[in-house]
């Protein structure tokens, strides 16, 4: 099973104005020449590893969409504006030629999960099916009203490709060959459905948008398998610590909370996502260091009480991250 992050932004897509594109290059040509004076090497290679990667490239400023597919079966969660490059992508293959399929997985229909649809290449090549997925009964009437003036030149019934809607049903798996995929409900204050995808012994779970309140067991309830038994979870981590706590409510989380939740349930590797549309690439990383302060913190702590904290591998995600299970 293999996973690509085609956009990790949250709420708003956030490109790099032109300004803040100059002070990065203006920085990184700085450093380049301090870099030459202490330790007379020219390579530019060896000098971009030497850096923080989000100085280079950022983060990304897509927001949510995320590919999933074995060597049988493609899936795509989420139809935020990364779903529009990997339309592109779709189109050098079957898609392109108007037979394809695509089969879509909606967590929800808030604007940054569907701004991305209307700019979907495949959805508009006669010969196309996009099936499209959702735990929520209205996905048909939202598509509607995305494809609709004045929200968009082209009405729904002018599709070239066939649109199909299916109903999934809460917390009940479903086949699509070799991945079984299973709703469990996420903590937002719009209906939001988080996915568990299985592919053999291989677990793979999707939390975006989710606050996390839902601390316990006992709280979690019958959504806990989500969070059981997982190889790689992609989990909302928007804001910091401090900013989740002044935004209740606000359906989103923070690392520490991914982190407390992986640590107890076994999870083996987290990426955090949805970062916030607001925050520049160095708070992002200014968010990664103070997690790595909890994590670090929260070690030394076990230790001193002669524990063991289950090993999670995790890290801030970047747009166009590639993982196989």
């Amino acid at each position: 099973m293999k996973i690509k992050l085609w956009g990790v932004r949250g709420s708003l897509p956030a490109p790099h104005p032109p300004h803040v594109l100059r002070e990065k290059l203006v920085g990184l040509v700085d450093d380049f020449l301090q870099y030459q004076k202490r330790t007379g090497q020219s390579d530019i290679e060896q000098f971009m590893q030497s850096i923080e990667p989000h100085r280079v490239s950022g983060w990304g400023g897509n927001t949510a969409c995320v590919e999933v597919h074995s060597s049988k079966q493609r899936l795509i969660i989420d139809g935020g504006s990364g779903i529009r490059p990997l339309g592109e992508k779709l189109m050098g293959g079957p898609c392109g030629v108007g037979r394809g399929e695509v089969h879509l997985l909606m967590t929800h229909f808030h604007w940054d999960h569907v701004i991305g649809l209307p700019f979907f290449v495949p959805i508009f090549v006669p010969g196309n099916k996009i099936h499209v997925y959702s735990v929520q009964d209205d996905a048909r009437e939202v598509f509607e009203t995305v494809f609709k003036k004045p929200m968009f030149p082209v009405p729904f019934d002018r599709l070239g490709a066939e649109v199909i809607f299916h109903k999934l049903e809460p917390r009940k798996p479903k086949e699509f060959n070799d991945l079984k995929v299973t709703p469990y409900q996420l903590d937002h204050p719009d209906p939001c459905w988080g996915f568990k995808i299985e592919q053999g012994n291989k677990v793979f779970s999707y939390c975006v948008d989710t606050e996390g309140i839902r601390v316990s067991p006992a709280d979690l309830g019958e959504d806990l398998p989500l969070y059981q038994n997982v190889d790689l979870m992609v989990f909302d981590a928007q804001y910091t610590f401090l900013e989740a706590a002044e935004k209740v409510d606000w359906g989103h989380s923070s690392a520490p909370v991914g982190l407390d939740l992986a640590v107890r349930e076994g999870i083996k590797r987290i990426l955090f996502v949805h970062h916030d549309p607001a925050a520049s690439d160095d708070k992002v990383f200014e968010a990664q260091k103070q997690t790595q302060d909890y994590f670090s913190a929260r070690l030394k702590a076990a230790k001193a009480q002669n524990r063991v904290l289950t090993p999670v591998q995790w890290e801030f995600a970047r747009e166009g991250m590639e993982i196989e299970l």
